[in-house]
This record gives C-alpha cells, structure tokens and sequence, in this order.
C-alpha cells in the first residue's frame, strides 16, 4: 500500500509540472544582459527639514533604547520622518519633495544616524520620481557622505552619492540641512 501511495504522489507531482514545461525553452538564457552605454549624471541640490519639535512635528520618536535617555549620542532612539524638501534653507521656500523613511542614533561614542530615507520629488523636473539614501550620517561633521542606492522613475537603478552639510539646528532637534546629490542613473 505504501509503495502504491508512494506512486501515485509522484504521478501526481509530474502531472502537476507540465503545464510549464512548454514556459521553459532550453535556447534561452535564464539570466540575460543588456548594455547600455546611455547613462546619465545628474546633479542635485535642496534643503531637508527636519522638524521634530512644536504642534507640527514633521519626525516623530517611535522608540526609544531605556538607556537612550543616558546616552551622550542618544543611542537607541528611532524615529519616523516625513520631512520637507525646499529649493533654499527657507522654510517658507517652493517644496521641491518629501523625505520619507526612518533613522536612528546608531553609535555609541559619537551623535550618528543610521538613516533610510526615500527622497519624493513632487515638483519640477524629477516630479514623480525618487532616490533612496541609506547610510551613517555622522551629524556632527562638517560635511557628510551618505550612499544613493536606488530610485523610481527618472532615478530607476540610481547610485551616486549625496554631500550633507547642516545649514542650521537648534537645542531642540530641528535641523536645515543642505544636500547636493550626483545621481547615476
């Protein structure tokens, strides 16, 4: 009995793997390669936001370590974030998108932010499309770097780098910092 159940389960399993069978074509490749020597550098430059105090905040603490409140950097500390982009450090200047993502204190001897972010264009130009900046920001340095690993329309299979300088911050956690970001994409 054993050995007839034992066959019809593999009966069973091949009748169920031939309607593919005609989807697999052994002339094709599995993988396939497409060069492109059309690639195109873009630079680009704006101002992020980052509000966390007042009525409004435009990031918000979601988790906090219990020795977060101890620690000189903050660690352990996360936050979500929906903040503006603008063409200029004034607040009230044309909203060009939104960085929208999390970031958290991530080091122990120094004030870093582990951050991942989609950068949104909703205005000019890249309208519609987005970056994505996954990196250490180590605030306290003068100019930061942070990797481009991806983006969405305009920026599909986008890398680069973007240079991040705090423009302005006060004792609260609100911050204006300027980016310039050279995509590849």
């Amino acid at each position: 009995m054993a050995t007839l159940s034992n066959s019809l389960f593999l009966v069973l399993l091949l009748l169920a793997a031939l309607p593919w069978t005609p989807t697999l074509n052994a002339k094709k490749p599995l993988i396939s390669r497409h060069d492109s020597q059309k690639q195109t550098v873009t630079n680009i430059q704006f101002y992020f936001h980052d509000t966390p105090s007042g009525n409004t905040p435009s990031a918000i603490k979601v988790a906090e370590a219990p020795s977060s409140a101890n620690s000189p950097t903050l660690f352990g500390n996360v936050f979500i974030a929906d903040d503006p982009l603008t063409e200029t450090p004034d607040p009230k200047s044309k909203e060009v998108g939104r960085a929208q993502g999390l970031y958290a204190s991530a080091s122990q001897q120094e004030l870093a932010l582990l951050m991942t972010l989609t950068y949104q264009f909703t205005a000019g130009e890249f309208n519609g499309s987005s970056i994505v900046i996954v990196g250490k920001n180590s605030v306290m340095h003068k100019v930061r770097e942070l990797p481009v690993v991806g983006g969405t329309g305009v920026f599909r299979f986008a890398r680069g780098y973007a240079l991040a300088s705090t423009y302005w911050f006060n004792t609260v956690g609100d911050a204006i910092v300027g980016y310039n970001v050279t995509v590849i994409h």
